[in-house]
């Protein structure tokens, strides 16, 4: 019988390899658009705790030092090409417990 291939994501704290099932993934919702196009509001950032949300996702281990690492050099930021403020940080740190 074949082996079932592992998919494996990189942390954006550690830059470790890890099975996906390990990792916790941290997604940014669509942005929110108008009847014409045009970009009304940003999407929301939240952590995913079922893998299926619809949006960007980057992954991260679940350990506060790793969030701390990716905050520290900006890593979320450049993930979703975006500002994170400070609130949903916070919000993510209390979601890794």
């Amino acid at each position: 019988m074949k082996q079932k291939k592992i998919p494996m994501r990189k942390c954006v704290g550690c830059g470790e390899m890890f099975p996906k099932k390990e990792l916790i993934r941290v997604v940014k919702a669509p942005d929110i658009k108008d009847s014409e196009g045009n970009i009304t509001g940003s999407g929301d950032i939240t952590v995913d705790k079922t893998g299926k949300k619809a949006g960007r996702g980057a992954y991260i281990c679940n350990n506060k030092d790793c969030l701390r690492a990716a905050k520290k050099a900006r890593r979320l930021e450049r993930a979703f090409s975006c500002k994170i403020p400070e609130e949903i940080y916070i919000a993510m740190e209390n979601e890794l417990d």
